[in-house]
């Protein structure tokens, strides 16, 4: 054992110093052979110098800090602590993730700082009420999905909505969907697929966490003009909330104080031109759907649809329909 223990001496140091230390916190010559030796590791402080100058040639950022006493540390690392802090943070916050999914991905983070960023990592953010996904199956689908996509083949599964007494029914009287899988897109913290449907040619949308018993099929995937110009980005741009519809050109006169809102919504380089008084006037294509319409109304009266009249008569009697609730 330790002769083997021997021979990994570099691989175990070079651990030491990204588990041990980082540009705060770093480890005398004494602590380094010490660890060494509850490893079985013997080694003199001479050649311990010489294994330092090495893992630095091979790579490793080790800086010598003139401390009291002097301290070796890992200055730097694949990971910056922002970058890692950022990534925790996505997984947290991500509803689509079970409890006990994102606390391994956040431990899973964690091992790619020292032991002191794992720890601030592990205090720094907890999402109070955050509401999760209760499949664990997510990941499993997801991957599914990749290697359809990269076989160029169908992809089955079962899919379910929730009834009046939350519980799952599968949709499509219990049969499979097979369809063919065109993207997978991230929107409103969970993720879709985006497919080709040879029935109703034409796209439509799944929430991959409802997506059940999935598999690559043996059936090839559709290819035609609409599968391969299909551009995940102008979709993305045009659909809300992940809810299909009718496309449908739409010029928009867009108030001052929902500039700023429609430009997040559309990006900058949406087709846009200024008015006089302000406002600025804007043409996009977007599904025509109550998604589409809910959004609009959280913005009041500070965008107007101006054309095509048909959508102005549709938004008119979607808002009737709401008033009348009440």
């Amino acid at each position: 054992m330790a002769t083997t223990a021997q021979k990994l001496k570099l691989m175990y140091l070079a651990q030491i110093f990204e588990t041990e230390t980082d540009e705060k916190h770093g480890l005398t010559g004494p602590q380094l052979i010490e660890r060494l030796a509850e490893l079985g590791i013997t080694v003199e402080r001479k050649t311990l110098y010489r294994d330092i100058k090495c893992l630095k040639e091979y790579g490793y950022d080790i800086e010598k800090y003139q401390r009291a006493p002097v301290e070796y540390g890992l200055a730097s690392r694949k990971f910056e602590k922002t970058e890692l802090l950022l990534l925790a943070d996505a997984v947290q916050s991500s509803r689509f993730l079970t409890e006990r999914k994102s606390g391994a991905l956040v431990k899973a983070i964690s091992k790619l700082g020292s032991k002191y960023m794992a720890e601030n990592l592990r205090k720094r953010l907890h999402v109070e009420g955050r509401i999760r996904s209760q499949n664990e199956t997510v990941f499993y689908n997801l991957d599914a999905i990749q290697r359809a996509i990269s076989a160029k083949k169908k992809v089955q599964f079962h899919y379910f909505k929730y009834d009046n007494r939350k519980q799952a029914v599968l949709q499509h009287s219990g049969d499979y969907y097979v369809e063919t899988p065109l993207h997978l897109v991230y929107m409103d913290d969970c993720y879709y697929l985006v497919a080709w449907n040879d029935k109703h040619q034409g796209t439509t949308n799944y929430r991959v966490d409802r997506m059940k018993d999935i598999d690559v099929s043996e059936e090839d995937a559709t290819s035609n003009a609409s599968t391969a110009e299909f551009d995940v980005k102008k979709y993305q741009e045009r659909v809300f909330s992940m809810y299909g519809g009718d496309p449908v050109l739409v010029t928009l006169l867009v108030k001052a104080p929902a500039i700023n809102t429609v430009i997040d919504r559309f990006g900058k380089d949406v087709d846009a031109e200024a008015v006089e008084d302000g406002s600025m006037r804007v043409r996009v294509k977007v599904m025509q759907a109550p998604t589409f319409y809910g959004w609009l109304s959280t913005l009041g009266t500070n965008v107007i649809i101006e054309q095509p009249q048909s959508l102005k008569a549709a938004y008119r009697t979607y808002l009737q329909g709401i008033i009348e609730q009440y």
